[in-house]
């Protein structure tokens, strides 16, 4: 099985959107969290929902390369 970055680019399908999402998702929480004044838990809070969307946006792009496009 051979992997190609290619595959990642598919706007056609909707867990290509998903991971463009999560990825702005995250700049987005990582933003906030160094413009924002935050106390300690909503840093925390930040940060958790920042990792966990660059954990979905990567798993998004990987089903992305492991799956073959569909034909056009």
């Amino acid at each position: 099985m051979t992997l190609k970055l290619s595959r990642l680019w598919q706007p056609t399908r909707a867990i290509f959107w998903m991971m463009v999402m999560f990825n702005v998702l995250s700049s987005l929480c990582t933003y906030a969290m160094r413009a924002l004044p935050l106390n300690t838990v909503g840093l925390v809070l930040l940060a958790t929902v920042a990792l966990l969307n660059v954990g979905c946006g990567l798993l998004a792009a990987w089903a992305l390369l492991r799956e073959e496009p569909p034909p056009r």
